[in-house]
């Protein structure tokens, strides 16, 4: 690919990104221009993938063909203020700010400029993301094969209305941390039981892996798959029951409620 991408920040995600689009092949480290306000977090993902680091916000959107806007919502303004002018209508701006609304960035960087919100989640380093993406109406289908070919070298990309993409941040752009905790727990409760500790990290996460590949792979209900591991009287039934007799369910969902209530407060706050 001859397109040149730009990233105006280099944070984790920022960083899972580079390293996952890096990774694919899709396209040269060269192509890559990178800024962030940390310039030796830049210099050492430089060090890492070979792109290149540049001296400022504005030689990133100058120098590239696509701009990947990875910092948070508070510095959305700010940073879009001080390049705006580098923006043309060729030019195409991916934002992954959380709960920033498309017309937020158009009304900095101008009403025909084009603009794509997205909604990755860290996976994407391994090559496993999930990226939900939201086109402006600008947006043409030329330039949503360019979009989709660099976001899909993460992983999946499913499109979704914008009215929804505050909502899927619980579902797929924080999920990796309530994953991430629930193998955690498994692990500890391995070696509670004097399982070692990689070991259960290992065993616990394959388990997630292998049961998330059944879902996508089957097509069967989850409950349904849950329904075969559960025995009469075993011993599967009974984790399930004490899972919701200390509220397992409505946790996650309670969780991802306050997730979604957070994002559109942020969406107010700095859109």
């Amino acid at each position: 690919m001859g397109t040149k991408l730009g990233f105006i920040g280099t944070g984790f995600m920022g960083a899972a990104m580079i390293k996952g689009i890096i990774n694919s092949g899709i396209m040269p480290a060269e192509n890559l221009n990178i800024f962030d306000v940390n310039k030796e977090k830049a210099i050492l993902l430089k060090n890492e993938t070979g792109a290149n680091v540049v001296e400022n916000i504005e030689e990133v959107v100058e120098k590239s063909d696509v701009i990947i806007l990875a910092v948070k919502p508070n510095v959305v303004k700010p940073a879009l203020e001080s390049c705006k002018d580098k923006f043309d209508d060729k030019k195409i701006l991916i934002s992954i700010a959380a709960g920033i609304p498309i017309k937020t960035y158009k009304d900095v960087i101008g009403s025909d400029r084009k603009v794509v919100r997205v909604m990755p989640n860290t996976p994407a380093v391994v090559g496993e993301g999930m990226t939900i993406v939201s086109y402006d109406n600008n947006i043409n289908k030329e330039d949503e094969a360019i979009v989709k070919s660099i976001l899909g070298c993460m992983g999946k990309v499913e499109v979704l209305d914008e009215k929804l993409m505050s909502e899927v941040i619980a579902l797929t752009g924080s999920s990796p941390a309530y994953v991430f905790m629930f193998i955690e727990a498994m692990a500890d409760a391995a070696v509670l039981a004097g399982i070692p500790r990689n070991l259960a990290y290992k065993l616990a996460a394959q388990s997630v892996l292998g049961s998330a590949k059944m879902v996508l792979e089957t097509g069967k209900h989850p409950g349904e798959l849950k329904d075969q591991v559960c025995s009469p009287a075993g011993t599967t039934i009974e984790a399930v029951s004490t899972l919701e007799k200390n509220g397992f369910r409505y946790a996650v969902i309670d969780a991802m409620n306050e997730c979604t209530r957070r994002a559109k407060e942020i969406g107010k706050i700095y859109g």
